[in-house]
């Protein structure tokens, strides 16, 4: 691997430049030394960021070099079936989904999209899309109607494949509601076979039976070289959660795509042994790109499921010989906890991985004592997929204190708050996994960008002393006190191990006191255990935390509020907690 310095204010950090992909797909794909990018389309080919092939491509090699070795293991809690598609099969359900596509009108650059539960339809659709031309947008099952008014009508999707409920909301009806106020929508199809009576709900049709209880790849299967997608195409449309404003529609091409799968695998060494599970969902980009897509260009298999619960996780991973894990830590906590109190055998796990929250140190050591496994981290966005991850070559508990060093040539940069910062500011982003831009909303996009090409995260940093990154924040909870800016992450990973805390969210309180007030909110462990303000300062002050820092209030919550991929909102704590009389 190339090797990294300690990166700091306005200088670039530079991701390990790879040569082209040479030989089998399956092999494990080395970086070489180079010069950081220029950004073009011709040197991201170059050196191999980019490619003139697609996944496409890859399952054909798979189908011609192992038809029958397992691509998807599905396991559906509804009915207790696993479904198993080899790559012979995988590559016929996707021509006969992909002739349903035609047969349904869609034309090349039409939208689809989909909100499904975790099921092996998923994996065929993702691919049937790309081999009909037509641009797929997945949704998160916990979207209701007022983000999916938003999303049908950016998108102008002309089909919504959706389910006929999902914890007591009847999402069928909602669609064909959806079909008859948006001109956009013509089709709606509902999974899981009619209602009690036999019938589906009014304006709505049976997904499996459309799809593919008819062979429309004898129909239509000659049309489907002409459109299927080209590497650089628009093809996947995802959406963001939309927490603190409008949900935008984050837009990849099959080549961004494959820089963040192909830089993920670099950097753990991948084959095509994998067995990738992640317990995010498979409309989301983790589970469509990190599950599905990565596995896929290995030759390996992806395994997934709609249950989950951590009980559920642990006996997919014995069952079918998982060998990559990514879950959020929060979801971690009761994976360990459960693997504890009932353990499982998995010999075959091989990689941990967390992300989307910082790490507490404690996870570490418990990560290693349960699975006999180290634990690596990843920070990564809609907008650029896994952007930075920890290395084998990095202290062994580097999880928790730095969020990695970046993939694909990505570049990054920190411009801090101010001096007294120690670097520590705002993250920006450019490289070969960055997205095309926000589903037309070009202006939004716009606005994020600088001169020089780099995306505004949003997000807080400082440099981590091995040249890569630690996440402390969102750059819109950034707490101030005497113009320096709270370590927030820090704060809530010695919260995080008071033995009487099951999570935490440190937020700042608008006071016309003072900078700002810091406040712990916190769920308990149990519902017996008893925590306090003076404990939490306790422990700051063990800890060696700076007074000006501490919590100077407390709040206890069953729950906290979460967005669908699991992240806390902390603009919903900051309006609930608000101090009096003041703007929140």
């Amino acid at each position: 691997m190339t090797e990294r310095t300690t990166q700091r204010g306005t200088e670039p950090l530079e991701g390990t430049p790879a040569a082209p992909l040479e030989g089998t797909p399956a092999a494990p794909m080395a970086g070489t030394p180079g010069a950081p990018m220029a950004g073009t389309p011709a040197e991201y080919r170059e050196r191999g960021w980019w490619r003139d092939e697609t996944f496409l491509d890859d399952l054909r090699r798979h189908v011609r070099a192992t038809p029958g070795k397992p691509a998807v293991i599905a396991r559906r809690q509804s009915d207790g079936r696993t479904h198993r598609l080899d790559y012979r099969r995988l590559a016929e359900a996707t021509e006969r989904c992909a002739g349903a596509l035609v047969e349904l009108g869609l034309r090349p650059g039409d939208v689809i999209a989909a909100q499904l539960t975790d099921r092996w339809e998923l994996a065929v659709l993702t691919l049937a899309c790309m081999r009909a031309g037509v641009v797929y947008c997945p949704l998160m099952k916990s979207y209701r109607r007022r983000e999916l008014d938003v999303m049908l009508r950016v998108t102008e999707a002309r089909v919504l494949i959706t389910m006929a409920e999902d914890n007591g909301d009847r999402l069928g009806e909602m669609g064909a509601e959806f079909a008859a106020e948006l001109p956009s929508l013509e089709r709606v199809f509902v999974a899981d076979g009619p209602g009690p009576d036999g019938t589906g709900p009014d304006g709505t049709e049976e997904f499996e039976s459309f799809f593919f209880g008819t062979a429309w790849e004898e129909r239509h299967g000659h049309l489907l070289d002409a459109r299927e997608l080209g590497p650089d195409d628009p093809y996947l449309v995802l959406f963001t959660s939309g927490t603190t404003s409008e949900p935008k529609g984050v837009l990849h091409s099959l080549n961004t795509l494959y820089a963040a799968v192909r830089g993920e695998a670099d950097a753990f060494g991948l084959d095509d042994s994998i067995v990738m599970y992640t317990t995010a969902l498979y409309t989301h980009y983790t589970g469509v790109v990190q599950g599905m897509l990565m596995p896929l260009m290995l030759g390996g298999t992806m395994a997934f499921q709609d249950a989950k619960e951590p009980g559920d996780a642990l006996d997919l991973m014995a069952a079918h010989g998982v060998t990559f894990f990514y879950c959020a830590p929060f979801y971690l906590l009761s994976l360990l906890e459960a693997q504890r109190a009932e353990p499982r055998a998995i010999p075959a796990l091989a990689h941990l991985v967390s992300g989307s929250a910082p790490i507490p140190p404690y996870f570490i050591t418990d990560t290693k004592d349960v699975f006999g496994l180290r634990l690596y981290s990843l920070w990564g966005m809609t907008e650029n997929g896994p952007a930075t991850i920890t290395r084998a070559d990095d202290p062994e508990d580097w999880a928790a204190h730095s969020d990695g060093s970046p993939i694909a040539d990505t570049l990054l940069r920190i411009d801090p708050v101010s001096d007294r910062t120690g670097g520590e500011g705002v993250l920006w982003i450019k490289g070969p996994t960055q997205c095309l831009g926000y589903y037309r909303r070009d202006d939004l996009y716009a606005a994020e960008l600088d001169a020089d090409g780099y995306f505004n995260t949003g997000d807080l940093a400082r440099p981590d002393g091995r040249g890569g990154i630690r996440i402390t924040g969102r750059a819109k909870d950034m707490i101030l006190r005497n113009a320096n800016i709270a370590p927030v992450t820090d704060l809530e990973a010695i919260i995080g191990r008071h033995p009487a805390v099951a999570d935490v969210a440190v937020i700042g309180l608008r006071d016309e006191r003072e900078d700002e007030t810091i406040c712990a909110v916190v769920t308990p462990a149990r519902p017996d255990a008893a925590v306090s303000l003076d404990d939490l300062q306790r422990s700051l002050d063990e800890a060696g935390m700076t007074k000006s820092y501490w919590p100077r209030r407390l709040e206890v919550l069953d729950a906290m509020p979460r967005t669908a991929t699991g992240k806390i909102r902390k603009a919903e704590l900051r309006e609930r907690y608000a101090l009096p009389n003041l703007p929140s």
